[in-house]
């Protein structure tokens, strides 16, 4: 296992951070889950831009956890595998910590479902994106 943090392709984590910060702009854009997700969440459906901050602490945080998924990759893993991988720790590590939160701040299961597919899939784009450029 490659536990070392600079020993990776760091041009792959900023892509696989792209990648999040892309898919994120399609899952809760309005054409998507936006509308549906700021109803849940308590927030007016055409709410304000978002400030610059906001998508420089987003695209950060994004950049970190594709960082960390990219140390802990196992090199020999397959590609089909290294994408699974990425789909089961957004499904079981964030989105059910995710829940756990939800579920004690009385929060939707539509709301829910819509964070936890977004982090489902934004790890299986770090699986996919850094299996294959290794």
């Amino acid at each position: 296992m490659n536990v070392t943090p600079l020993d990776v392709n760091f041009l792959a984590v900023l892509a696989a951070a792209a990648s999040a910060f892309l898919l994120g702009g399609l899952w809760y854009s309005n054409g998507l889950f936006g509308l549906v997700w700021n109803r849940e969440a308590g927030m007016p459906v055409e709410k304000r831009p978002h400030k610059p901050r906001v998508f420089a602490t987003g695209f950060i945080l994004s950049f970190a956890a594709a960082w960390l998924f990219a140390m802990l990759l196992p090199d020999a893993l397959p590609l089909g595998q290294a994408t699974l991988l990425g789909a089961a720790i957004g499904a079981c590590y964030v989105a059910t910590s995710f829940g756990i939160n939800y579920g004690f701040g009385d929060r939707s299961l539509k709301l829910w479902l819509i964070d936890g597919g977004y982090h489902t899939l934004q790890f299986a784009l770090y699986g996919l994106i850094l299996g294959a450029w290794r």
